[in-house]
């Protein structure tokens, strides 16, 4: 009961006083109560109580005031020392030179310094704590100062402003009236309230304007000295197509007035003028540059030629810019139009003097192969003219060493050899240069060959002191055997006459479906820059060697053969420890059966003796001195010689003294149009088949083809005594 009568809200004073009333009523009615004195009695005892309590109640009541005087006294402290922070941090906020605002987690304003929002002078009144964020930007876009120019953009603004709110991160510049800028940011708190700075920017943004400015003036500078610098007319229209630059040489070329060619000038006044003056290549491009000026879709580059007075050509090239504008550029092809013109005429003169000089180079041409092949034969000449006499001087020093040696004979012997040798190479060269030779390409078995060789190169190796090693082969190539055992005899010769010890290698090596023939030694070997030198005519790399070792005609004659013949020709070599030559040939099946094993007519014949057989043999050559000779040495083996000089004195001298000789040696070329072939067919028919011999210093393959069709022997001169013995030695076993 006591607690309903007292009120827990009303001040500890207030319940005091009422605690106090109450004990006043209780005693009143104890004192006037008039029942019994029993009933008196325990009204007492129970207001003794209650006074106890009551007394209790108000030492508690006591307590309690005393510890909220206490708790007030703590608040107050409390809350001058929060007044005084709040304080303090409104005069820190005041400090910073940026606006500065605070909303807290519910976007709701704390507080902000007077310049947040000082340049929005219509809405900072408004800005006040317990304003919203929505609120906040609301006001902002709507403010008069905000530079935007229409509702629409404002509502836009602040949709945008409102959306950016959600990023974490915000920072932007807002321009305002008066060319006044601000930089905005919103930076979070970590119980998710944000902090808005808005700083003025107005001098950066005016700076750095000022300094673009700056650089857009100077690169315009640089861009109209730039134009001024160019051969080409160049001019810039913007996205209405008006004019915004332009050099001089573009005005001279079209030869506009200076009036119609000024900043902001129109497109269309100036393509009127166009056509006025110009005649236009193509319309359709013209009126395709004219859609530009309407905005009309780029479709790429554009370009045709202006053709104006006093045979000017201009040509044109348009390009679309990507800010809508385009930039039109000329350029004076007229020198190139001329030039093209007067090629135009000369073409047409030019295709008659071309035929002119054609049918000059043909004659031209004619001429050459006359010439060469007037070389050809003046060579062939003159190679018979000194064959002839060289002959008989060899058959004279074959007569004078029969019985006699004598070491001076031997010595002018090998001088006539070394002689015949530079005579055969220049003959070979002048054949394979003019490529008249025609060569014998069949199935060549490369162990007679190889034999061959071994026998002819194995004494002269001998003689140096060196080894001489030629490694037998079965292999059967395609080729010229005359010519590929002259390659042969090449390279042997000059390895051998260029080692001075050691030893020269000769062998085959299968390489696949071809075959290499190789040529080792082991002297001086040939530095990298001669290598080319060694293959030209006459090029020696020992100077001190001599004319009887050669002119340096043998590598020459390998190189020109194996080209016209096909085979490979390489070449490995060091200084100073030798060289390696390779010459590749295709491989073939079989051998050629034209090819036999006997033994080689170059070979003297050891096995027949002419002295004491009566051989008469008939002797028919033109040429004085080698008849004579021929005759001096047949008579030094015994045989008999019936002489004449022509073919006609031949006849008679057989008719007139009616003996058959045992064999006939007829030189081709008789003079006055006969020849030893026709003799021996004439001989034939008279006097039945008589062993013959062709004697010729003709080394065609014509000559060679003649002989072996009429089955006729042929030496060449100059006369190798070894051959025509063993000729003379055959004619005795065969006397059909």
């Amino acid at each position: 009961m006591m607690d309903s009568l007292l009120d827990p809200n009303e001040p500890l004073e207030a319940q005091h006083e009422r605690l106090l009333k109450i004990t006043a009523a209780l005693m009143n009615r104890v004192e006037q109560d008039t029942d019994g004195a029993g009933q008196a009695y325990a009204q007492f005892e129970r207001a003794v109580i209650l006074e106890d309590q009551v007394r209790q109640r108000t030492l508690e009541l006591e307590a309690a005031l005393d510890l909220l005087n206490r708790s007030n006294a703590q608040l107050a402290e409390a809350s001058r020392e929060a007044d005084a922070a709040r304080a303090d941090l409104s005069n820190a906020i005041e400090t910073v030179r940026e606006g500065f605002a605070l909303f807290n987690e519910h976007d709701a304003m704390v507080m902000c310094n007077s310049r947040f929002g000082l340049k929005l002078k219509d809405i900072r009144p408004r800005l006040v704590p317990g304003l919203s964020f929505g609120e906040y930007v609301g006001l902002v876009s709507r403010s008069r100062y905000l530079a935007l120019s229409s509702p629409e953009h404002r509502a836009d603004w602040a949709e945008r402003r409102l959306k950016r709110h959600g990023d974490s991160y915000v920072m932007f510049n807002v321009e305002l009236a008066d060319d006044h800028w601000l930089q905005v940011s919103e930076h979070r708190t970590p119980n998710g309230g944000t902090v808005i700075l808005q700083t003025d920017i107005t001098d950066v943004i005016r700076i750095g304007r000022e300094e673009r400015d700056k650089l857009l003036d100077q690169q315009a500078r640089m861009v109209r000295a730039t134009l001024e610098h160019l051969n080409q007319g160049v001019a810039i229209f913007d996205q209405g197509a008006r004019l915004v630059g332009w050099n001089t040489r573009f005005t001279d070329l079209l030869g506009l007035a200076p009036s119609r060619v000024i900043m902001g000038a129109g497109f269309d006044g100036m393509t009127e003028e166009l056509r006025e003056r110009f005649t236009i290549s193509d319309e359709a491009q013209l009126r395709q540059l004219e859609t530009w000026r309407n905005g009309g879709k780029a479709t790429g580059p554009l370009s045709f030629e202006l053709s104006g007075p006093d045979r000017l050509s201009l040509d044109t090239f348009a390009r679309k810019l990507p800010d809508g504008g385009f930039v039109v550029s000329l350029t004076d092809v007229t020198a190139i139009r001329e030039a093209a013109r007067a090629l135009t005429v000369a073409n047409e003169t030019l295709e008659h003097r071309v035929t002119e000089r054609t049918l000059e180079l043909e004659d031209a041409v004619e001429a050459a192969e006359r010439a060469n092949s007037s070389k050809s034969r003046f060579v062939a000449a003159a190679s018979h003219d000194l064959l002839q006499p060289l002959s008989a001087a060899k058959l004279f020093l074959a007569s004078a060493t029969d019985h006699d040696p004598n070491p001076l004979v031997d010595k002018a012997r090998r001088a006539l050899e070394s002689v015949e040798v530079i005579i055969d190479a220049l003959l070979d060269i002048s054949k394979l240069d003019s490529g008249s030779e025609v060569f014998d390409i069949r199935a060549v078995p490369l162990s007679e060959i190889l034999r061959q060789l071994a026998e002819e190169f194995t004494p002269l190796a001998a003689q140096k002191g060196l080894e001489l090693r030629v490694v037998p082969s079965t292999a059967v190539v395609r080729s010229d055997p005359a010519y590929l055992r002259r390659i042969l005899q090449n390279l042997i010769g000059n390895a051998i006459r260029y080692t001075r010890e050691g030893r020269v290698l000769i062998g085959a090596r299968r390489m696949g479906s071809a075959l290499r023939m190789e040529v080792w030694d082991t002297g001086c070997g040939i530095a990298e820059e001669d290598q080319e030198l060694i293959f030209q005519e006459f090029q020696r790399l020992d100077a001190r060697a001599s004319a009887s070792e050669g002119l340096g005609l043998g590598l020459a004659i390998v190189e020109r053969a194996c080209a016209r013949l096909g085979h490979p020709l390489g070449l490995w070599s060091v200084p100073g420890r030798g060289s390696g030559f390779f010459v590749s040939l295709p491989a073939s099946d079989a051998a050629d059966p034209r090819v036999s094993a006997k033994a080689d007519a170059s070979r003297v014949s050891t096995a027949w003796r002419l002295k004491d057989k009566g051989l008469i043999v008939l002797l028919v050559e033109d040429d004085v001195d080698l008849r004579r000779a021929m005759m001096m040495l047949l008579g030094k083996w015994d045989v008999s010689v019936l002489e004449a000089e022509s073919a006609e004195a031949a006849i008679d001298l057989l008719e007139e003294i009616e003996i058959v000789p045992d064999a006939v040696l007829v030189d081709y070329q008789l003079g006055q149009g006969a020849d030893g072939i026709a003799l021996t067919r004439t001989l034939k028919a008279r006097y039945g088949p008589i062993p013959s011999c062709v004697l010729s210093a003709n080394r065609s393959p014509e000559l060679r083809q003649q002989c072996a069709e009429a089955g006729l022997p042929l030496i060449s001169k100059p006369i190798d005594a070894a051959r025509l013995e063993s000729f003379l030695l055959s004619s005795l076993g065969d006397a059909t």
